[in-house]
Formats: C-alpha cells, structure tokens, sequence
C-alpha cells in the first residue's frame, strides 16, 4: 500500500485520521498507485538531474500513461549519457530511503523558498489561471499551498524540496531501484504554449516489479517493429515530404489503394445504413465558424485566417473590405448549412449525412505523430 483515500481524496500514509473518515488504502499496482508511484518517481529524476547539473530550473513533473515526465531549463541539451547518469543516481536515491514528508506553506513561505525557481513561482502567483486548470500541473490546484521535502534517513536533513500538492509514497525504497527507466529526452515547451520558454522534458518508467517493466519494454520494442510510419516507408505506402509541412501526409500509389479500399467499405456501410453522401469545401469564412460556436473554442488549434476579397481605390482607401478565411478543423458547420439550405418535412427525419472530409488542424510539433496526429487529415464524418 502506498498510499490512502481519505474521504474520496488521495493523501499519504502518514495522514492524521478523524473519528468519522472514510478510509481505504491505494495498492500500488492500483491505477491510483501506479500515478502515485510514478509521480514520486518524477521527483527523484528532478531531484537526480539537479544534482548533476545544479543549474537546471524545474518545471513541472506529473505521471502519465505508464510513465511520467518532469521538464527542466537546462544550458544545454541532454545527450544520451546524460540520461544513463540521471538513471543511476535515481538508483542511489532510491536506495537511500528518503523520506517524502508534506508541509503546508504559505503563500510568502512558498515564494521565499523557491526564490531561485522561476517556473515554480509563475505556478504559485496563478490565480486560477490556466496554469493551474493545466490537467499537467501537479504543484499547485489543491485548497493549499504544499512542498513537499526528501529527508535523509539517517539525518532528518533535508536533500532536495519541491512545490507539490502530493500525494507520494511514504519514502523512496518503495520505488522499485530494478523497475525504473529514463527513456528519452525531447523539446517541450512551456505549459505546452508555443510563446513561452523551450524547455528539456525527461521521461522516464516506473512499475511494481522488473518482471512489469520487462514486459512494458518488451512491449515497446515490438510495437516499434510494427510503427506505422515506419511501415508506411518500407512499404512505399505514404511519405511526410518536408517540402510540404510537418504532419501533411501525402500517399503514393499503393496507399492510395489501401486508402481507397478502406474508403469504399465505409461508404458502403453508411450508405447501407441510410446516410446520403455530401461533399464541403476545405475553406469558410470565419463568420461560420463564430456562428457554430467553434472559433471560440478551437482558435488555437486552428490555422491562421487567410484576409481574402478586399479590394481598394487608387489612393489607398478601402473599396471591400474582404473576410477572413479558415481552413476547416471540422466539418460539422457545413453539414448544418445543407439542412437549412430548403425547407425541411418532419417526414425526412432523421437526415443523415456522410462524407469523406479533409480537414486541418495546426497541432504543435511536439505532438504531430505519423498519421495519428496529423495536421491534415480526411474523416468519414457523419452527422444525424
């Protein structure tokens, strides 16, 4: 058990109980316990890679499916034997037998400890700003303001501290030392915004026992054999030229087959399910998209308008003013304009529409992945 759930939410083992509390313990191979377990996995890497580079800055450090990640200011980019370095001093950690022990700090407290942590601070001067709404960000959110310490076993001094709303294991040892990996390091930026800071993002695995991560790896190794991108070259199936644009696919004869094959089965059985086949244009005006609600909502990850149509007199004045186009990040908008293009009878209801339409999507670099994380990409899209 690594930790408990004291009245639906998440605190350490060493939480003071009332008579009243609803508890139970959190397993370590429980969903809640792998969070946990990786959460305290990501500040021993912090903790590892501030001691052998004492001027990487912290970022934030949350778990994440089957691992986690914790984000520095570095000099200087990490190399790979930079990443088997923070591996084995997590080792010396572990084996160590710190302690993690939360205190609650005020807000002056907070600000005065973590003085030389410049992202830390933004953390604790956000109100309920999006940082804190960030699902990423582990240091602040709660009802109060913790750090949580790493306290030596032997002398109750404290090794290294971090802003933290917790909860962790009770002391390192619980981090199996056989079953914890750094994995890679890559550009991240900021809270994930493109207009701040670029940042180094370590990862790394952790797991209940070797044999789990043995099996995780081994997992990794063969899906990688059966990586689609990788497959999509060998088999001269599409290419990502960088002519054209990161994650803008375009597919050569034979996955114009594959894509074609799969085409026809969907239209087949939409079709056989009463969906009538529409087609929409790969750009709007942003009006559309404000009257749909979607301009509001999706913005960011949209590409920017493209100011068409205007027109101008001799001396300089506007003659039209023009409008802002978008490429489509969806085709529900569209869709809605069919509907309403004539009078409808209750007799035609349910309406169903279907079509095969390209849309756009300006995703970060730092996601972009292949064909599942495109920035152009075609849906069979169907609305009822």
């Amino acid at each position: 058990m690594v930790a408990a759930v004291v009245n639906g939410v998440n605190v350490d083992l060493d939480t003071e109980l009332r008579d009243g509390d609803e508890v139970r313990g959190v397993h370590i191979s429980s969903a809640e316990g792998l969070a946990i377990l990786r959460h305290s996995a990501a500040h021993v890497a912090a903790q590892a890679t501030q001691k052998l580079i004492p001027s990487a800055k912290l970022g934030i450090g949350p778990p994440i499916t089957d691992g986690f990640y914790y984000e520095f200011d570095l000099p200087e980019s990490l190399k790979p034997e930079d990443l088997q370095e923070i591996e084995k001093q997590m080792v010396l950690i572990i084996k160590s037998r710190q302690r993690f022990r939360r205190r609650v700090v005020t807000r002056e407290q907070a600000l005065a400890e973590l003085a030389d942590e410049p992202y830390k601070l933004r953390l604790i001067g956000a109100d309920s700003s999006t940082e804190v709404l960030n699902p990423d960000v582990m240091e602040v959110g709660g009802s109060e303001l913790t750090i949580y310490d790493n306290v030596d076993a032997k002398t109750g001094d404290t090794c290294w501290s971090d802003l933290c709303r917790g909860p962790h294991v009770p002391d390192t040892s619980y981090i199996p030392q056989n079953a914890i990996k750094v994995m890679r390091s890559s550009a991240a930026y900021w809270l994930g915004d493109q207009k701040q800071e670029s940042l180094q993002r370590l990862y790394g695995t952790a797991w209940p026992s070797k044999e789990e991560l043995r099996g995780y790896l081994d997992f990794l190794a063969e899906a990688e054999k059966r990586d689609h991108r990788k497959l999509g070259t060998e088999l001269d199936l599409f290419s990502f030229p960088e002519e054209v644009g990161s994650g803008l696919a375009i597919f050569h004869p034979k996955g114009g087959i594959v894509r074609r094959v799969m085409e026809d089965y969907s239209r087949k059985r939409h079709e056989e399910a009463g969906y009538e086949f529409v087609n929409s244009p790969h750009i709007t005006k942003s009006a559309l998209f404000e009257k749909s609600g979607h301009l509001d909502w999706y913005s960011d990850g949209m590409y920017p308008p493209m100011h068409l149509d205007a027109e101008f007199h001799p001396d300089g004045q506007v003659k039209r003013q023009g409008a802002d186009y978008y490429l489509k990040p969806m085709n529900c908008p569209m869709h809605n304009l069919i509907f309403s293009a004539r009078g409808r009878s209750y007799r035609e209801l349910p309406l169903r529409f279907f079509e095969f339409g390209t849309v756009y999507r300006y995703e970060k670099s730092g996601v972009v992945h292949g064909l599942t994380r495109a920035r152009g990409f075609t849906q069979d899209d169907a609305h009822i």
